[in-house]
């Protein structure tokens, strides 16, 4: 047997929730990171209560850090006019810094095994001898059964697997900060558009607000800084240019993010189980990425538990993956082309304002059922 039965490259939440319930499992399990716990990641950090009463079951739910409750969501347009809708299962407002981190510390209770502030640069699978050589930057090849691909949105790893999607260039940057702000809702994730993108804010620990947005790289290249992108567009959306002109912003720059892409992925390649964004990013306003990544990290060790054979393994992850998460990600690529415009943006809001039942049906779709 070799020493490390499974890789996991990237220690995102679906890698660490793979290496905790693999090593409950008694599996030999090494995780890949590129950094060092804890740090920050450009995500939307709430999570949708469809995974709540498993981090329950799994003594991964951080209570100690009081994640707080949300269950109303708000959608405005460009020109500032908005809807408010109940979330019906609502979820917890929770920073990576902090749930990553905690996961990382339960699995090293479990006897995971880590290597941070290292990157993989190439996976090969040797059919003839049935497993995966790993080989990291610094020229180390590790030998392993099974692989998980973990590493998020985008990672040079994907251009070495020769990825369709990674061929692409993408519009799109993720830009995130950490700010206190007197007015703000603490049960509310709110999604603002501008022209271009789109912003969500919602409460996290500590009376912290996280604001995350997706942006353009064309705006960005004109503008010629971040600041600047923002004063010129994202402000002509008042609730976004009222919350950036009397927030306190906790960091000296913001986390960025460049071409995160949407496009469709596959959830094996390379005879690799992908798990979280590396197997399909749904669209940030769906508000779902860190739920869908726990979830996915769910099925894939189930698929272990209950097969021994990779090939097997395969079919079962597949089979569920795209029961789960198929159908989402594609409607939530629909869905992100009604937003980021002023005309589309407007009547989207308005249709939504006039129709409770359509609220909730989209509400509905984009959200998983608890586990």
């Amino acid at each position: 047997m070799f020493e490390n039965e499974i890789i996991i490259i990237g220690g995102g939440l679906s890698g660490l929730t793979a290496a905790y319930l693999l090593a409950r499992q008694g599996k030999k399990v090494l995780v890949i990171e590129k950094k060092s716990y804890p740090f920050h990641r450009v995500c939307g950090e709430y999570v949708s209560n469809e995974v709540k009463d498993f981090l329950i079951r799994e003594d991964l739910f951080p209570f100690e850090h009081n994640p707080p409750s949300i269950n109303r969501f708000r959608l405005s347009a460009v020109n500032g006019n908005h809807a408010d809708f109940p979330l019906e299962l609502g979820g917890f407002g929770i920073s990576r810094y902090v749930l990553d981190h905690h996961i990382f510390q339960k699995c090293l209770e479990q006897g995971v095994q880590f290597l941070q502030k290292t990157q993989v640069i190439d996976v090969r699978y040797e059919s003839k001898k049935h497993c995966f050589l790993v080989e990291t930057n610094d020229g180390t090849i590790l030998p392993a059964v099974f692989v998980l691909g973990a590493h998020g949105k985008r990672s040079k790893i994907d251009k070495k697997l020769d990825r369709p999607f990674i061929q692409k260039r993408s519009p799109y940057i993720g830009v995130k900060y950490h700010i206190q702000a007197e007015g703000l809702e603490d049960q509310m994730v709110a999604l603002h558009n501008y022209n271009g993108g789109y912003l969500g804010i919602n409460k996290v620990e500590n009376g912290h607000f996280n604001l995350c947005y997706l942006g353009s790289r064309e705006q960005l290249k004109t503008s010629g800084s971040i600041a600047a992108m923002e004063e010129t567009y994202l402000y002509k959306n008042p609730h976004i240019r009222e919350i950036f002109q009397n927030a306190h912003f906790l960091w000296d720059r913001p986390e960025v993010i460049n071409e995160i892409s949407f496009a469709t992925k596959q959830p094996i390649e390379n005879q690799i189980l992908m798990l979280g964004d590396a197997a399909g990013m749904i669209t940030p306003l769906c508000g779902n990425g860190m739920a869908i990544a726990i979830h996915t990290a769910i099925l894939a060790a189930e698929a272990f538990r209950e097969n021994q054979h990779l090939t097997e393994i395969q079919e079962a992850y597949q089979k569920n993956w795209n029961r789960y998460f198929r159908k989402r990600l594609f409607l939530g690529r629909k869905i992100q082309q009604l937003f980021g415009a002023p005309l589309v943006s407007s009547l989207a809001v308005k249709l939504l304002q006039s129709s409770t039942f359509l609220s909730r049906q989209l509400i509905r779709q984009t959200h998983g059922t608890p586990m």
